[in-house]
């Protein structure tokens, strides 16, 4: 039987806290039409914002002006007109949601974790559902990655691929500190062990002097010395590599070595599909993939009152299913998780010995950094004053990250 691990959601949610805008509300048109209870039902949930059924009154005009019923006082234009759902547009933002979440379970309460329905959960898990909520405020809600996703020339509603995802949660991951990852994409479909390394070895808290300020990572002449060396501290590390295995189809002879990825301890799957079509592939089966399939549109999740998120929908409510691994679109992500450097020393060895030995090779592991390449610079969170959601609330600061380049596409 399938074991069920969290997987963020695996679906597509609307939104009933959309700061997009909401544009139009879940409750039927006999609810808002037909009696003006309803009316006032709306109005009390929803106290400022009558745009929600504005679409069902046509006699409210289009105005600044203050609208007053029964001593309350509400403004026709507090909405917008973004999209009220990810329906049809949000399928890989929820993929990347999904290994993502895989990765802050491993982080959190370990691998072999697994989530039993109506069973009270540890704290730490609690927490890491309220990073996926559909709400502004959430640090890898669908609203901050689509937002994020505007510095990588995508527009709000516009569908992801893979390389932009892991581009988008890579800066996202700036704004979480509770999490603490080191969010490493590749480029040019080659991993470099040195340019991780630096990332992720830090000084351990309390290591620097009372007049000296703790540097973010160690001096690069203490990295990259090969799996051997040891860091004073990890910061854990989630490993994404975009590739592109073809040109209109996935080539056969990377099948064996896509395949090897997911026997190892660290994966976290892959991101893929069809063109407009996003799966998350957890794992294989001969020479089929399985998948979670996330276009189940289901309704907004919020905190309850006893601050616990009901996270039935957070879970599989349907069997994996499977496809052929021909039918792959070739633009995939392969994603993987590595707590401790030993962690990540082994994913070296692996690929080493399962991937390298390939003559056309899916992708390259080198020790130092290409010295074509422009020097390697750990990302650093922008320096301003509010929050994350604060700071990416609208387009204006996003120039402040550099933008990458597509992957380019392997020989074939």
């Amino acid at each position: 039987m399938f074991q069920e691990s969290l997987l963020s959601r695996v679906s597509e949610r609307v939104s009933m806290d959309c700061d997009f805008i909401p544009r139009q509300n879940r409750l039927s048109r006999d609810t808002c039409l037909h009696s003006w209870q309803g009316l006032l039902y709306i109005m009390s949930k929803y106290e400022n914002q009558i745009t929600i059924f504005t679409d069902y009154l046509e006699e409210f005009p289009d105005t600044d002006e203050l609208v007053w019923i029964l001593g309350k006082q509400h403004l026709l234009r507090t909405g917008g007109t973004g999209p009220s759902s990810d329906a049809g547009w949000g399928c890989m933002l929820r993929c990347g949601q999904m290994m993502l979440a895989q990765a802050l379970i491993c982080r959190h309460l370990g691998r072999d974790w697994n989530w039993e329905k109506q069973k009270e959960q540890p704290k730490e898990y609690q927490r890491i559902l309220q990073c996926f909520l559909d709400r502004k405020d959430c640090c890898y809600s669908i609203h901050q990655m689509a937002q994020m996703g505007v510095g990588e020339g995508k527009s709000i509603g516009e569908w992801f691929g893979p390389n932009t995802v892991a581009q988008v949660l890579k800066k996202l991951a700036l704004f979480d500190e509770w999490n603490s990852l080191a969010v490493y994409v590749s480029m040019d479909n080659t991993v470099v062990i040195e340019d991780i390394k630096k990332m992720c070895c830090v000084l351990p808290v309390g290591a620097h002097t009372a007049d000296e300020s703790p540097p973010d990572s160690l001096p690069a002449s203490s990295q990259g010395k090969g799996p051997s060396a040891t860091c004073p501290a990890w910061k854990p590390l989630l490993l994404i590599v975009p590739l592109r295995l073809g040109i209109n189809q996935i080539n056969p002879v990377y099948i064996e070595a896509f395949k090897e990825c997911f026997k190892m301890p660290q994966s976290l799957g892959a991101l893929g599909g069809k063109p407009n079509n996003a799966y998350y592939f957890i794992g294989f089966l001969g020479d089929e993939l399985i998948f979670l399939d996330p276009h189940t549109t289901q309704t907004f999740v919020d905190t309850e009152e006893s601050g616990i998120v009901d996270d039935e929908t957070f879970h599989c409510l349907q069997s994996p299913q499977r496809m052929s691994i021909l039918n792959l679109d070739p633009s995939v992500a392969l994603g993987f998780f590595c707590k401790e450097e030993k962690d990540f020393d082994n994913w070296c060895s692996l690929v080493q010995k399962e991937i390298l030995k390939e003559n056309l090779r899916m992708f390259e592991l080198v020790q130092k950094h290409p010295s074509h390449w422009p020097p390697f610079v750990p990302p650093a969170k922008p320096e301003v004053t509010t929050t994350g959601a604060e700071f990416i609330d609208s387009t204006e600061h996003l120039e402040d990250f550099d933008l990458e380049e597509d992957f380019e596409i392997l020989s074939v």
